[in-house]
Parts: structure tokens; C-alpha cells; sequence
């Protein structure tokens, strides 16, 4: 496996690019004077806890996001983290524990499958761009 603990060459350089055009595209904003008057100009800036996302898929979420859309993954983090709280004010003995319980190993197994989907469509599009390329691996 040729990329198995690494980001591929190209995906790093795209990124790297992107960075760079996007980093170009801002300063020249800022020095015509474009970027003043916006919302929020000389307050901290309010940021997501988004460490549970990949560091390659961040940028693209945060644009999903402000765009009202919230990735599959989030939306059943933010479901387990509401019923991790209900299970702790709720009575162990009763039913909507029962419940919950329940609801919470079907949210983990849901969220557990995705990786693995997600895992599997990268290693298919590697496999891909590999024999597109030419290489065997």
C-alpha cells in the first residue's frame, strides 16, 4: 500500500495550492480595503470545535456549514452527545434508559460505519488514481 499512513503527493499539493491562492485571494482583498467593514472586524473570531474532523475535510465542512448543511458524522456526534446526557439524569432502572442505551449503540454503530465507509471509498479512489497513473500499488 503505497499511502496507507500518509496523505497521497497529489492530494497534499492540491491542498497546499488551494491554501495559497485562497491565502492571495484575502490579502489582496485586505489591502484594497474590502475586508473592513465586515461583520465582527476587530473581535475574536468564534470557532467551531471541529477536531473530530479530518484536517483535510475541515475547510469544505465549515463552507457546508455556514451553507445550513451539517455533515452526517456531526449531526450523529451531536446525537450521541445528547444521549450521553440523557443517560446520566436518567434512572438506570427505567425504560427511557433502556431506550437510550439502545439508541446510543445504534448511533455509535452508525457512526462506526461511516468511517469504514469512508475508509473504503478513499482506498477505491486511490486504487483508482494508481492505475490511472500507471502504478501497481
Amino acid at each position: 500500500m503505497l499511502f496507507a499512513n500518509h496523505e497521497s503527493p497529489i492530494t497534499l499539493i492540491g491542498m497546499r495550492l488551494l491554501d495559497r491562492l485562497a491565502e492571495e485571494h484575502i490579502s489582496a482583498a485586505a489591502e484594497r480595503g474590502e475586508l473592513d467593514d465586515l461583520p465582527g472586524a476587530g473581535r475574536p473570531l468564534k470557532l467551531d470545535d471541529d477536531r473530530f474532523v479530518p484536517e483535510e475535510l475541515r475547510a469544505g465542512y465549515r463552507l457546508l456549514k455556514n451553507a445550513g448543511y451539517l455533515p452526517p458524522e456531526l449531526q450523529t456526534r451531536r446525537e450521541i452527545a445528547s444521549v450521553e446526557e440523557l443517560l446520566e439524569r436518567a434512572d438506570p432502572d427505567s425504560t427511557e434508559h433502556a431506550l437510550a442505551q439502545r439508541r446510543l449503540s445504534l448511533l455509535r454503530a452508525r457512526l462506526g460505519e461511516g468511517r469504514m465507509g469512508q475508509l473504503r471509498a478513499a482506498r477505491e479512489y486511490q486504487e483508482a488514481v494508481l492505475r490511472r497513473l500507471g502504478g501497481d500499488d
